[in-house]
């Protein structure tokens, strides 16, 4: 595949969300070809999927069928949308994608990194991001810039507690330092402008790598 497969991961209320969307127009003004998408979700099928996962009334989702839920949208989205981009040559900017099932159900839900990572494999046929981007912010700030913003979805996961949120943190430092080179950190506790600029610098090193 000619394209390049970059993935943004973080805690609730990182704002990877909103950095994602003004990188891809940044990009585009400096004459790439890119698509943003997201997980759960980027595909017809992935949506519906993702509405039966986050919807806030299902909280009797048992750990194992969300993980389950997550890695069968995973692999539609990759075949309906992902894939199809990066034979193009085109750049994929995806908002979430298999580190989040590994800190989120694999630590926080308590199913284990390694049995998760092996039902996403299964899913993906090994596939894996080119680069993922993680957006590094404490629990507090996180959830305290949820409650500020009306405009946002409402999921599950934002009912979760404090403790689950700090270990999906935990989860995805340790994940960075045992994939320092896939694996880019930023400082998302920042002002947007400083993270977005922080963002393109990364984005654009590896680009010019890739070159």
């Amino acid at each position: 595949m000619r394209g390049l497969f970059i993935t943004f991961e973080g805690g609730e209320g990182a704002g990877k969300t909103t950095v994602l969307k003004i990188v891809k127009e940044k990009l585009e003004e400096e004459g790439y070809e890119v698509v943003s998408t997201r997980e759960p979700g980027g595909s017809v099928i992935a949506e519906k999927v993702r509405e039966v996962i986050l919807d806030p009334e299902h909280t009797e989702m048992d750990a194992r069928t969300e993980a389950l839920l997550y890695a069968a949208a995973r692999r539609q989205h990759l075949v309906e949308t992902v894939i199809p981009q990066l034979e193009l040559g085109n750049i994929v900017l995806c908002d979430r994608f298999i580190d989040s099932s590994l800190v989120y159900q694999g630590v926080g839900r308590q199913i284990g990194v390694d049995e998760v990572l092996q039902l996403n494999l299964f899913a993906t046929e090994g596939m894996m991001p080119h680069m993922t981007l993680y957006f590094d912010v404490t629990p507090e700030v996180g959830l305290a810039r949820i409650n500020k913003h009306s405009g946002r979805e409402f999921n599950r996961l934002d009912q979760e507690s404090m403790a689950f949120h700090e270990q999906v943190r935990k989860a995805y430092l340790a994940l960075q330092k045992k994939e320092p080179k896939r694996i880019h950190t930023i400082d998302a506790s920042e002002e947007i402008e400083e993270v977005v600029q922080k963002t393109l610098q990364e984005i654009e090193h590896f680009l010019e790598k890739e070159a």
